[in-house]
């Protein structure tokens, strides 16, 4: 029997364990490395071999980069009393580029959820606490989710006990620029009701 089918499948379903990427996009996506391996899959190999031996996770804030500590822990203007608690590396890249911060980050790895089982000591949390010293101010930047709010108050309670003097601020939530009172959810509005400003 040829193994050719075989070996599609299981490509299909690798690529299909991807973020974002169903059944069918899995399809596609190996149908298009395999129509032409020299252009499309020998690249790919080279750039996930190359990101496999190069890419490790910054021993401080846990960004990916190809040195640690990362560009960003190094960089020389970034503000060190700062630091803003974000999920994933994913949040580090979308902060970024808004250029908006200036400060450090930290990533987490997740958020506490009982469901899922985890549990603080899955969470990069103990190696938060002795970056603290000559940190003014923590932002937590994390989803306005139940379990990012439990995770935000964990997070914020340990904070406090190293040093209580440290600033410990979040993201605004509420109504997003662009959008529309009559299509917000009802406890988006209530949370803008409740942290509105003055004007």
């Amino acid at each position: 029997m040829n193994k050719a089918p075989d070996a599609i499948e299981n490509l299909i379903k690798r690529l299909s364990k991807m973020p974002s990427v169903g059944s069918r996009s899995a399809r596609r996506i190996a149908l298009h490395l395999l129509s032409d391996k020299d252009m499309n899959l020998a690249p790919l190999e080279q750039a996930l071999s190359y990101a496999k031996e190069r890419v490790e996770p910054c021993d401080l804030c846990g960004n990916l980069d190809v040195r640690s500590p990362c560009s960003i822990c190094t960089h020389a203007h970034k503000d060190k009393s700062k630091i803003a608690l974000v999920q994933s590396v994913g949040d580090i890249w979308t902060m970024e580029r808004t250029g908006f911060y200036d400060g450090h980050y930290h990533v987490l790895g997740g958020v506490l959820s009982a469901l899922d089982g985890i549990t603080p000591d899955k969470l990069r949390i103990s190696s938060l606490l002795p970056r603290l010293e000559g940190v003014t101010e923590i932002i937590i930047a994390l989803g306005a989710t139940v379990d990012g709010q439990a995770t935000a108050h964990y997070v914020a309670e340990q904070v406090r006990k190293i040093n209580p003097e440290i600033k410990i601020t979040r993201l605004a939530y509420g109504v997003p620029i662009g959008g529309e009172v009559e299509y917000l959810d009802d406890s988006t509005l209530a949370t803008a009701m409740k942290s509105r400003n003055a004007f």
